[in-house]
């Protein structure tokens, strides 16, 4: 039977043979049929034209026989063709009947699934709300401190080791305390110290091969803008920090209480952190895990989850507002500061404090910590003072070891380049310092305009740039000390900014409630 003599009764004019079926067909029509469903007509079992084999025929081609031709064979033949137009119409409207109840039902599913999902997300984020503001039955006694110059809250080793607590259980007022500063935990600094400053050598021989050249960065403009990841109630981004190891994870801290992680590449939130009782004011990216860090004027540090956005640790060491943090290389130590003029060094594992400690130059209840970085070696760290004053500390021995004046006014953000001999510092003056931490000494400053405001600094991974985010964002060249771009983007003053891997983006934060990412 052919296809062709199927439809219209004719003889094909091009005949040819389906080795699928064996039945003849007119080869235009098949083909059609075989490029809209890619199978036999009568079997449809899978059919390609190459199949086919082409027949050869008499070009002659045979009339239709005299009872074809007669005007009742003729009329008998449309109504036949009528009849099963009819009964393929009515089928396929039984079809489409059908399939129309089946997608209502499955509408109807999805809905009410979707209903049941936001009770139970609605649910779950209340249980861990309630959870985290669970008060204990019982007070924890405040430690006395200790009359000397230098304080440092640490257990004696002749005493018993405090066991683990669930640190979720505490109240804002409560402090945690110190379970001291063990020689294991100081041996895997000196090890892990060790080993950083042998890569380092090694790498300072040889920059990437795809680091951006300054010429790249000359050419940097704004490739997207996010206004929205914050709410516009409480307008304001504070802080932002990149991912390590993946640039294109990005977490900020808003004025509105919460800290949003969020994927460059697909232009997503991830999750939203939400759990503190006062606006997010620093912010950590784990360099090798999905883990952020939140600390806030709350006075409490918050380890989170960046993939679920549960809050796994609260560390309640300080009594004052928490104003900056710092992960140490290892990434199982945080770094902390406050305006209670107290610095802390805590495990992130069990969010136990290690260590607390002030010292009369900042203990004299005059002058609060306004920030902290670890050095890349991760023995020693600087903070900063709202009296000017930079200081360096030696983590090991927990004493200040150098102090660099020359500042006026809070101290506002300060930055050690990846070679490990250069500090940045800005304050409250209009101008960005640099540190030889060889000689201990300044020299080189960069001035800005009187009215200019630094709120971030930043060193790329190579320690080739260095980026400034206040009234604008600026990228500098380092050893030169020259001014590559400025942007000016932003309609309010940037309080964070980052480099993206080998300087290959450049992202920043600003009070405008935007998220920006400059690069080719």
């Amino acid at each position: 039977i052919s296809l062709h003599i199927l439809v219209s009764g004719e003889v094909p004019e091009v005949a040819c043979i389906s080795p699928v079926s064996g039945c003849v067909f007119e080869k235009r029509l098949l083909e059609k049929f075989v490029f809209e469903n890619g199978t036999d007509p009568t079997n449809n079992q899978p059919l390609s034209m190459e199949q086919v084999i082409e027949m050869k025929t008499n070009p002659i081609v045979r009339p239709k026989p005299p009872s074809a031709t007669s005007i009742p064979a003729i009329l008998k033949s449309l109504q036949d063709e009528w009849d099963a137009c009819m009964l393929t119409s009515f089928t396929l409207r039984q079809q489409l009947h059908t399939t129309r109840q089946e997608l209502s039902h499955a509408l109807y599913q999805h809905d009410a699934a979707c209903r049941v999902i936001a009770r139970l997300t609605k649910e779950a984020t209340a249980a861990r709300e309630a959870l985290a503001t669970l008060k204990p039955t019982s007070t924890i006694q405040q430690p006395m401190q200790q009359p000397q110059a230098m304080q440092v809250d640490k257990q004696q080793d002749d005493e018993p080791h405090i066991p683990k607590t669930n640190m979720n259980s505490f109240t804002p007022h409560q402090v945690c305390e110190p379970i001291g500063l063990t020689e294991d935990v100081i041996q895997k600094l000196q090890d892990k110290a060790s080993v950083l400053t042998s890569e380092r050598k090694k790498r300072g021989k040889r920059m990437p091969e795809d680091l951006a050249s300054a010429d790249d960065i000359r050419e940097y403009k704004q490739i997207a803008s996010h206004p929205g990841l914050h709410s516009a109630s409480v307008p304001g981004i504070l802080c932002l920090d990149l991912c390590a190891s993946d640039t294109y994870k990005v977490v900020t801290g808003g004025a509105d209480k919460t800290a949003v992680v969020f994927d460059k590449e697909s232009e997503q939130v991830i999750t939203t952190l939400k759990g503190h009782a006062k606006k997010v004011t620093n912010v950590l990216y784990h360099p090798s895990e999905d883990i952020v860090f939140t600390a806030s004027p709350d006075s409490t540090i918050r380890i989170w989850s960046a993939q679920d956005g549960n809050c796994s640790t609260i560390i309640r060491t300080h009594k004052e507002a928490v104003t900056g943090i710092s992960l140490h290389a290892l990434g199982d130590y945080l770094l902390s500061c406050s305006e209670d003029q107290h610095w802390a060094f805590s495990d992130v594992r069990t969010g136990q404090t290690l260590c607390r400690v002030t010292d009369d130059a900042i203990g004299n209840g005059k002058y609060s910590l306004t920030c902290a970085q670890f050095h890349p070696d991760g023995l020693i760290f600087g903070t900063g003072t709202k009296d000017s004053q930079i200081m360096i500390w030696d983590l090991k021995e927990r004493t200040n070891v150098a102090n660099f004046p020359g500042h006026s006014g809070p101290v506002t953000a300060i930055s050690f380049s990846e070679n490990g001999y250069y500090l940045a510092t800005a304050a409250g003056d209009a101008c960005v310092k640099l540190w030889d931490l060889r000689k201990l000494k300044n020299f080189k400053t960069l001035t800005m305009a009187d009215d200019y405001e630094v709120r971030s600094l930043t060193f790329d991974q190579s320690g080739s740039y260095l980026a400034v985010g206040g009234t604008d964002v600026r990228v500098y060249l380092c050893k030169q000390w020259q001014e590559l771009k400025a942007f000016s983007d932003h309609t309010a003053v940037a309080t964070g900014v980052r480099f993206g891997k080998n300087a290959k983006f450049l992202a920043s934060s600003s009070m405008d409630r935007s998220l920006k990412f400059f690069s080719i």
